[in-house]
């Protein structure tokens, strides 16, 4: 593996547990033999101060010195590591909405499954419960649609927005998991497959096409569909229907399913 030159500011990667995107750019750096240290913000006391001092308030961030990138984007994260990423081939938009569909009903089904009492029991080593990761899942797709049908700002405060008050049980989450399916095949339906997916995709994390965008919400929303079946396995729940790897097949599944440090519920996963 590469590690940095003499003299050289070390390379680090900030995140937090659970994060689809954090595990995703920590695999990548592995992935292409890149040394790095490890900052868990929520257990590292100056992860957080570090990241204000670059004036970033969001994960995951691969920074060497003062030099930083979004992970989200694996060309900038490449740059900032050092080597030349040449990209991956992506399914056809039309592909991905055929995953979509897939990850969203699943996704629907297994939060049918919890338990209203167990709605705000918290994720292991996260400050999220289980009714805002299964809120999450139908808001990453919502917030793409808000930007393809209204040109709204995608950013991170609203990707990180939390359920609303009123969302207050199993059948609240499950009418908003409803709505948001229905609007994304009305969407599709009714002209977003002539869709210019060349176009910018005018998102937080950095310079990415519309295409990017949209495969980023497949399998952003796939990560945390997976670690919806493991909160159902965690209560004793065997997960209704439960999706395989045909599923995501074609998308950019992390390989674990919640962290590669850290273990969920004593299982490296």
């Amino acid at each position: 593996m590469s590690a940095a030159a003499p003299g050289r500011a070390p390379l680090k990667v900030y995140w937090q547990p659970g994060c689809s995107s954090c595990l995703k750019t920590k695999e990548f750096l592995i992935d292409n033999g890149v040394e790095s240290e490890s900052v868990n913000v929520l257990e590292d006391n100056n992860g957080f101060a570090e990241l204000q001092e670059l004036g970033v308030r969001q994960v995951p961030i691969v920074a060497r010195g003062k030099d930083w990138a979004n992970g989200a984007v694996f060309r900038d994260v490449a740059r900032i590591a050092g080597f030349e990423w040449g990209g991956h081939d992506m399914l056809a938009p039309a592909g991905m909405m055929t995953r979509l569909n897939g990850i969203l009903g699943g996704a629907r089904r297994f939060a049918g499954q919890i338990p209203d009492e167990h709605l705000d029991t918290l994720l292991p080593g996260r400050p999220r419960t289980y009714r805002e990761l299964a809120y999450h899942i139908f808001q990453i797709p919502e917030l793409f649609l808000d930007r393809v049908e209204h040109d709204a700002p995608y950013t991170y405060e609203a990707l990180a927005s939390k359920p609303p008050p009123e969302m207050a049980t199993r059948d609240d989450v499950l009418d908003y998991a409803d709505g948001v399916m229905e609007r994304v095949n009305g969407w599709w339906e009714n002209g977003g497959a002539d869709t210019d997916f060349t176009q910018p995709g005018k998102v937080y994390y950095g310079e990415v096409t519309l295409h990017e965008v949209l495969e980023r919400t497949c399998w952003h929303s796939g990560q945390h569909t997976r670690q919806l079946m493991l909160v159902l396995e965690t209560l004793g729940l065997a997960p209704d229907d439960p999706l395989g790897d045909e599923a995501f097949a074609g998308l950019p599944m992390p390989r674990k399913v919640w962290d590669n440090e850290l273990a969920w519920e004593g299982t490296r996963r």
